[in-house]
């Protein structure tokens, strides 16, 4: 019997796509927690866990062969390593590799931190540029440490590198891939019907799969990708036309008629003329408010160009109808500086807006409440205490809901729902294309302002080197000097072993004892309690603080008129269109403003900075952060909480987007209900990736 017990035990379970990671051989119950954070909890989780980019180890050059001005990939064991102070601050990580034909010496200007990671006798598999120094010296734009392995082993390959964490490498990961890949593949069935593959042009999913893990050339790991990637896009098509359809159907609204009283009164006390973008969007929303078809629309426009202004007109529309109006923000502070603006643009018109926030005194509360249970026309500007249950409204008729990423699916909901089918309008500040706009947002309706008001003055944007800090500094104090404000940003909060980089706790306490000890300096980051950040925020929207120390928590700000300067410290530690929106912080009033991105960057991040710094068109930003980011990034770097898209690329993807988006409706016009034998992959894919999104066929 205790043989057959032994037996029955040292049998290995039937592996399954669902199987709990823990299970696969390899992993046990350390490893499975590191991988939890990665977000792989199955085998097949596993398997969707794509690198992120490719090392190409197929065309190695022999470091004999290597010369000043080429560009090469080479292989070597490192022999000796350190860290070389400069007189201007900087360190720089060196090592010096060997192969079978020479020594190269190699360089990581500003990343010290290297030399914790990297070892004696580590293979390292390098590529970037040669140049000139003391002799030949590479530094690489990319590299993979492959450990003590053998270098043969990995010679003539394409490497795939994953997203790793703390205690699991990607080299590790690789191996536990490559351990289970062909058994896992035997389990993968596919979802698309034949001919909708052949006609989209995409490989099996077997296949791709395959050759996203395990390519024999970078192009065909591109093949493998397009294919996951497509996959995401028909799923997100799918849903958000069926969604559209679902919506559309009880979409009954108001029907609104153009008195053109209140908004004429508005236009003419305006202080500027109306651009050609917002008398066209407008001429949108109200087609939209004046049909018997309730609105459901985004309103996308770039930093400035004037988005509060075209909600205004849409509010008095309602108002002129005898209809109330609301427009909800994400933050208190955001909530009161709409207040403000509004108040001064509707004072010629004799009218205030109310505001409802959780801050709020218990009198003024009931003051507030008061005047939106009744059906007398108004305003009401506030945070989600407009969606509380508490919060009545007599007669809504329109809502406007600002920086709409910000609150979740049901919270915009909520305020629709508080109405009798209120008119709802959704404004970003995120720029991306229409094609792609429509894409993420498929349930509505998109215009799109791409034209800044008159009289804005441009932003002077520069890129400075580590050895001009001082000069920059001492611009800053200029600035100061004259009674103007300024931001300086980091990318972290705290220092860190693992990183050589700057930290806004750190440099707050360097910059207010050093050249700022004259200045009144604050410190603002998302780890501080919200009543205690919008505390700061007024402060200095107030004029009693002279320099904001801050992280990227004031990327979606309050403006702040008096402020000019944006000094910007780490800056390829941020992507462009992050870079964007921070730079819009400054500019706001009539003096000019600057943005200066300060630190010491390889050649691809200089490239990269300084189209950044050469426009402010928010779209074409969006457009050059996709076309610099080529392979060394093949599957792109998603948002936090943004699951959404794990491989594709609403960027990159355009002409994978629209095959999609044929095939979705080709799809959904000859079955709705995906209820035909040949749909049933894809159904079963849906319910089981994204049985969140599926929400979306509620939400009306």
């Amino acid at each position: 019997m205790a043989a057959r017990r032994d037996d029955r035990f040292a049998t290995a379970p039937r592996v399954t796509l669902d199987m709990p990671v823990q299970f696969l051989k390899g992993v046990g119950e350390r490893r499975a927690r590191l991988l939890r954070k990665l977000g792989i909890e199955t085998a097949l989780d596993l398997l969707y866990h794509v690198p992120h980019r490719y090392e190409d180890a197929s065309t190695i050059t022999a470091i004999a062969a290597v010369a000043p001005g080429m560009d090469v990939t080479v292989m070597g064991r490192v022999v000796s390593k350190g860290i070389i102070p400069t007189r201007k601050g900087l360190r720089i990580f060196q090592a010096v590799v060997r192969d079978a034909t020479g020594l190269l010496e190699v360089s990581w200007p500003g990343q010290p931190f290297l030399d914790r990671t990297v070892n004696k006798e580590d293979v390292l598999l390098l590529t970037g540029p040669v140049r000139f120094y003391h002799g030949r010296q590479l530094q690489p734009r990319e590299f993979v440490n492959l450990g003590a392995e053998d270098s043969g082993s990995a010679q003539g390959r394409v490497l795939s590198v994953y997203p790793a964490t703390e205690g699991m490498t990607a080299k590790q990961i690789r191996a536990l891939v490559e351990l289970h890949l062909t058994a896992l593949l035997q389990l993968v069935e596919e979802h698309l019907p034949d001919e909708a593959r052949a006609e989209a042009g995409v490989a099996q999913l077997a296949e791709a799969l395959r050759m996203v893990h395990h390519p024999a050339s970078v192009g065909q790991a591109e093949q493998g990708r397009d294919r996951l990637a497509f996959d995401e896009l028909l799923f997100v098509q799918l849903l958000q036309r069926r969604a559209n359809a679902l919506a559309r159907v009880p979409r009954r609204g108001i029907v609104f008629t153009a008195r053109r009283t209140l908004t004429t009164q508005l236009r003419e006390s305006l202080p500027f003329a109306l651009t050609g973008a917002q008398v066209r969007v407008l001429r949108e929303i109200v087609a939209d408010m004046c049909s018997p078809r309730r609105m459901h629309r985004l309103l996308q426009g770039d930093v400035g160009s004037g988005k509060t202004v075209v909600a205004l007109f849409a509010a008095l529309l309602a108002i002129e109808n005898g209809f109330q109006a609301a427009l909800m923000a994400p933050t208190e502070l955001l909530a009161e500086q709409h207040a403000r603006t509004l108040e001064g643009l509707l004072a010629p018109l004799g009218m205030r807006p109310v505001l409802v926030t959780g801050s709020l005194g218990a009198a003024e509360r009931r003051e507030a409440d008061q005047r939106l249970a009744s059906v007398a026309p108004l305003v009401a500007v506030g945070t989600h205490a407009l969606v509380q249950d508490s919060t009545r409204f007599g007669r809504l008729g329109f809502a406007a809901i600002d920086e709409q990423h910000r609150f979740g699916v049901e919270q915009r909901a909520a305020l629709g729902a508080k109405g009798d089918g209120p008119d709802v309008l959704l404004m970003s500040a995120t720029p991306i294309p229409r094609s792609l706009a429509l894409t993420l947002h498929g349930d509505l309706d998109v215009s799109i302002l791409d034209e800044r008001p008159p009289g804005r003055k441009p932003i002077t944007s520069a890129l400075r080197p580590e050895s001009a800090r001082e000069r920059v500094l001492t611009f800053v104090d200029s600035q100061l000097a004259k009674g103007r404000q300024a931001y300086i940003v980091y990318p972290v909060i705290d220092e860190s072993e693992k990183t050589d980089l700057k930290a806004a706790t750190t440099m707050h306490a360097e910059l207010s004892a050093g050249p700022f000890a004259a200045r009144r300096v604050a410190l603002l980051h998302g780890r501080l309690a919200s009543e205690e950040r919008d505390a700061i925020m007024r402060q200095f929207r107030d004029g009693l603080i002279d320099i904001l120390v801050a992280t990227t928590v004031i990327e979606v700000g309050i403006d702040v008129a008096n402020a000019t300067v944006m000094l910007i410290e780490h800056p390829e530690r941020f992507g462009l269109s992050q870079l964007h929106q921070l730079r819009g912080r400054v500019g706001r009033g009539a003096e000019e403003s600057f943005c200066i991105l300060l630190g010491d960057v390889g050649q691809e991040a200089h490239e990269r900075l300084s189209l950044f710094v050469a426009t402010e068109d928010g779209f074409e930003i969006a457009r050059a952060d996709l076309r610099m980011r080529g392979m060394g990034d093949l599957f792109g770097q998603k948002q936090s909480g943004d699951a959404t898209f794990r491989v594709a690329d609403l960027l990159r993807d355009e002409a994978l987007n629209e095959r999609a988006r044929e095939l979705a409706q080709r799809i959904l016009d000859s079955d709705a209900e995906l209820a035909r034998p040949e749909h049933g992959g894809i159904r079963a894919m849906l319910r089981a990736r994204y049985a969140r999104a599926l929400e979306l066929f509620r939400v009306g």
